[in-house]
């Protein structure tokens, strides 16, 4: 059975009820995808006709935290507050964290991106598997698993980066501010398009080491570890940053690993 209400004041109430509910999601999406300032020239990512450069030695932004526990992390933070804020989730039956972000980069002297993180101390060993739900998205996107020292846009880091287009790479930041060095391990030729289907990060004492398993064989060492010095506490977790200073993206991380000694990364 309907009701059926024949009264035009009651209709026009509930039109604009309608309406204004109606606008309010659309502002919502809007602003999701809006940027809060404008980008500067130099966070446009390259192409045939622009070089990204480094950002200003001045330039920063505070990072924007959350205190609120996300699977088996803290809390989490759109690290250097790209111009468009992040999101996450984690479905615990399928252990599964989505992270979208927006963000120039994780590079230079300062970041953008979403960070899950935990407060650490002493040795840390870190893996989950990577995709990325949009298979056309931006080349140099970059999924992470990083050590900060604090969660300042230009902190201290080691960074192991899967790449949408398949490269991976043990990062590091080795002082707040300094530019980011890095050892690149390019997949190519027979392997064009093949990216890990897992990575891991070891710390152990002032040693950091990047795992890997390609095709689901067991975490191997992929090259020689770095030197850093981390006081303590210090931050440990996942993060993602679509290399687009102004439009989200999505990776997901799965079956996330983080034991508190060196050794089980697994």
């Amino acid at each position: 059975m309907g009701i059926y209400i024949d009264c035009p004041a009651i209709k026009r109430s509930c039109v604009a009820s309608l309406l204004v509910l109606i606008l309010s999601v659309a502002s919502h999406r809007l602003s999701a995808q809006t940027p809060a300032a404008p980008v500067p020239e130099w966070a446009l990512p390259g192409s045939p006709t622009h070089h990204q450069i480094p950002p200003p030695a001045d330039f920063h932004r505070p990072s924007t935290n959350f205190d609120t526990p996300i699977g088996i992390f803290q809390g989490q933070s759109d690290i250097g507050s790209a111009v468009v804020p992040g999101s996450a989730s984690y479905d615990a039956s399928t252990k599964r964290y989505t992270i979208s972000s927006a963000g120039y980069n994780i590079w230079y002297s300062r970041d953008e991106f979403r960070y899950l993180w935990k407060k650490m101390s002493g040795d840390a060993s870190l893996a989950a598997d990577v995709t990325f739900p949009d298979a056309k998205g931006y080349g140099d996107r970059k999924a992470v698993l990083v050590i900060r020292q604090s969660l300042e846009d230009d902190s201290k880091e080691a960074v192991v980066a899967q790449h949408g287009a398949g490269l991976i790479h043990l990062a590091q930041r080795t002082d707040k501010g300094a530019m980011m060095k890095d050892m690149q391990f390019r997949f190519g030729g027979t392997l064009a398009g093949v990216n890990a289907k897992r990575i891991g990060v070891e710390k152990h004492g002032d040693s950091i080491a990047i795992f890997i398993s390609l095709t689901g064989e067991p975490m191997h060492q992929f090259g020689p570890p770095i030197t850093m010095h981390f006081d303590e506490p210090f931050y440990v977790g996942i993060g993602f940053c679509s290399h687009l200073p102004d439009t989200l993206d999505t990776a997901v991380l799965s079956d996330v690993v983080l034991d508190r000694s060196a050794g089980k990364v697994r």
